[in-house]
C-alpha cells in the first residue's frame, strides 16, 4: 500500500471528471483520506456535497499526500505533475489517468520526477462525461496499465498494491511506447471508427430513417462517439503517428472487403470477415496461467522491470504485488496460449 507500514495512504484526485471522479468515489468509499482539486469552482463544490474535501487550491489538495491522481486533460498533465510535485513530498506517489503514455513519461523524465511518478492508464470509460457520470465502480476490475521507469520501481511497486487491492486491477505493465502502440489499436482507434460510422449517418438523408432501424450492432458501433470530442481530440493527436499508421491498415482491410464485395466474392468476403470473428473470439474467450516471481527489493531493478515489461507485452498482467521482508512478490497471468514467434 502506498502509506506507511499499518497506516491507510492519504490521496488526492486532481481533475474530477469521469475517470477522477470515480477514482475519488471509490477512494472515499474504501475509507480513504482523500481530497478533490478541480479548476472549476462549481465542480469542487459538489465534490464537498458528494462527502469529499475539496479546497480551493491544488496546492492545499495534494499538500501532506502519500499518492495523487492527475486526472486532467492531456495537455495539461506536464505542467500540472510539475506543480503538485512542487508541493509534495519526495516519497509522494504521482501518477495520471490519460490515453497516451509517451509524452507524459518522457516529460516526468525531464522534470526529475522519474523516481516518484509512474505513468497510468485505466483501460474503462463511458459515453458520458463529467462527475456526475463518475461512479465508485467504473474502474472495478479494470485493465490498468502502469508504466515502470529504471528509477521508480519502489513507486511502481506501491501503487501496484494499491490499485489491486482497492480497485481491483488487473495491473498491466508496460513501457510507455509499447502501451501507445497497443492503445492506438484498443481504444484510439475505435473513437475514430465509431465517429466515422456515426458522423455518416448524421450527414445522410436517411438519417432519421436509419435511427429508427438501428438496433445493438449500430448502437455497440457507436458507443464511444458519445464521449467529448474534445477529449477524443485530444487522445488521438496526443499519439498521432501510430493512430495513422494503424489507421492505415484498417483503411486496407476495407479495401479488401470493397475489393471483395465488388467481385461479388462470398469466400473472400467471409474470409476477411472470418479473420475479425478469430480477434473477437479470443476476447471472449482467452485462458491464463498464474505463476508468482520474486524480486530483492533493494537489489538493482533491472531484471525485474525487463520481467514486467515482457509481462504486460505478452498480454498479461498481475493481480498481487507485495513487498515484505526484503523481497517483492508478484502474482502474475500469462494467456494460456501466448502467439507464437
Amino acid at each position: 500500500m502506498v502509506g506507511g507500514a499499518g497506516e491507510q495512504a492519504r490521496a488526492a484526485v486532481v481533475g474530477t471528471g469521469l475517470i477522477g471522479g470515480s477514482v475519488l468515489l471509490r477512494l472515499r468509499d474504501a475509507g480513504f483520506d482523500v481530497a478533490g482539486w478541480d479548476p472549476d469552482p462549481a465542480i469542487r463544490r459538489r465534490v464537498r456535497e458528494l462527502g469529499v474535501a475539496a479546497p480551493d487550491t491544488v496546492e492545499e489538495a495534494v499538500a501532506g499526500r502519500d499518492v495523487v491522481f492527475l486526472c486532467g486533460p492531456l495537455p495539461t498533465l506536464p505542467a500540472t505533475a510539475a506543480r503538485v510535485a512542487a508541493a509534495t513530498d519526495d516519497r509522494c506517489v504521482l501518477t495520471d489517468v490519460g490515453s497516451t503514455k509517451a509524452d507524459v513519461a518522457t516529460a516526468a523524465v525531464t522534470q526529475g520526477l522519474g523516481h516518484r511518478f509512474v505513468p497510468g492508464h485505466p483501460m474503462a470509460g463511458a459515453d458520458r462525461a463529467g462527475l456526475d457520470a463518475a461512479t465508485p465502480a467504473l474502474l472495478d476490475g479494470a485493465a490498468w496499465v502502469l508504466c515502470p521507469g529504471p528509477t521508480g520501481m519502489p513507486a511502481f511497486r506501491r501503487l501496484a498494491a494499491l490499485l489491486i487491492d482497492i480497485f481491483h486491477a488487473r495491473v498491466v505493465p508496460m513501457s510507455a511506447p509499447e502501451h501507445d502502440g497497443a492503445a492506438a489499436l484498443a481504444s484510439h482507434l475505435p473513437h475514430l471508427l465509431a465517429g466515422a460510422l456515426a458522423g455518416t449517418v448524421q450527414r445522410s438523408a436517411l438519417r432519421d430513417a436509419v435511427l429508427a432501424l438501428a438496433a445493438g450492432s449500430f448502437s455497440d458501433g457507436t458507443r464511444v462517439a458519445g464521449g467529448p470530442p474534445e477529449r477524443t481530440a485530444n487522445m488521438v493527436l496526443g499519439n498521432r503517428e501510430r493512430v495513422l499508421a494503424e489507421l492505415d491498415a484498417v483503411r486496407a482491410y476495407l479495401d479488401e472487403l470493397a475489393e471483395a464485395l465488388r467481385a461479388g466474392d462470398p469466400g473472400k468476403l467471409a474470409g476477411r470477415l472470418a479473420e475479425g470473428r478469430a480477434a473477437r473470439a479470443a476476447l471472449r474467450g482467452r485462458a491464463f496461467t498464474a505463476h508468482q516471481r520474486e524480486f530483492p527489493a533493494a537489489a538493482d531493478h533491472a531484471g525485474e522491470l525487463a520481467y514486467l515489461r515482457e509481462l504486460g507485452a505478452a498480454g498479461g498482467h498481475l493481480t498481487g504485488c507485495r513487498p515484505a521482508g526484503g523481497a517483492v512478490t508478484y502474482t502474475a497471468h500469462l494467456p494460456a496460449n501466448p502467439p507464437l514467434g
